[in-house]
């Protein structure tokens, strides 16, 4: 069926984004155990997130496990979707965010009316750049997502060669993680604009005790710097096939290298 993986897509962000946001909480909110756990900790809970969300995604019947528009973006240029599945499927991981970020809020209710700092609480849900220069955070999370899908691709390339069963999502956790640790600092590393812009408009709809404003005029960014960090990894990936082998060649080698049932590997 052609939106048969609407269901594994919706309820997988919504797992990525109760580990995720999760972990922000309780690192964030006043009187949280977790309190101050620090940035290890922070990138670390992402990395899993995915890792989980990805196989919640995959069982209910979504072979991609994408979780993420830029991710399907990539795929939707390789052939992987049509352009209607590609916004079907963005959507359906735009409400798994705003559904995920409102289990966190459920879950720490009496600590919003604790935490005074209004930007804290906001960067639960969504990110905000640490220097607000707009040109530089773009480029940033341009960056950070075309290594995303880049790397996504090198590793799951035929090339590299046949993975065990069920390993594809750790791996790919494994690579969030460093992602965060490395490249995460300006901007809070979205790479996702599921991730970002589900948890903003929850923010900005859910009764949140002391909230402020939610960064609307930053909420472009997160949103289509990963788009255009996933297209230039595709440019980039197809470009060096065409470098060595010739456009007819070059794009065969490629989609033979990329293009597969599901590009985790796992769930059949």
């Amino acid at each position: 069926m052609m939106f048969d993986n609407l269901l594994g897509e919706f309820i997988g962000t919504m797992v990525l984004i109760v580990f995720g946001a999760g972990v922000c909480a309780c690192n964030t909110l006043t009187k949280s155990k977790g309190q101050n756990g620090g940035w290890i900790c922070i990138t670390a809970a992402w990395g899993f997130a995915v890792t989980l969300g990805v196989y919640t995604a995959t069982t209910l019947g979504a072979p991609q496990g994408d979780l993420n528009p830029a991710v399907t973006l990539g795929k939707t240029l390789l052939g992987i979707y049509s352009v209607p599945q590609f916004f079907a499927t963005s959507i359906a991981q735009i409400l798994g965010g705003i559904l995920g970020a409102a289990i966190v809020w459920l879950a720490y209710l009496p600590h919003w009316a604790e935490t005074e700092d209004k930007s804290a609480k906001l960067g639960i849900f969504c990110t905000a750049p640490a220097i607000r220069n707009y040109p530089a955070n773009f480029l940033c999370e341009f960056i950070a997502t075309f290594f995303l899908m880049f790397v996504i691709w090198m590793i799951f390339s035929n090339k590299v060669g046949a993975m065990p069963a069920g390993l594809g999502p750790y791996i790919v956790g494994i690579l969030i993680w460093a992602l965060g640790m490395s490249l995460g600092g300006p901007t809070g590393y979205a790479m996702n604009p599921a991730r970002d812009l589900g948890p903003r408009i929850a923010h900005a709809i859910l009764p949140i005790a002391g909230k402020g404003g939610s960064d609307w005029a930053y909420a472009w960014i997160p949103v289509l710097a990963p788009l255009a960090g996933a297209f230039a990894a595709y440019v980039v990936a197809m470009s060096s096939n065409l470098f060595i082998y010739g456009f007819g060649k070059g794009l065969v080698i490629l989609r033979q290298a990329l293009s597969f049932t599901s590009i985790y590997k796992f769930a059949y």
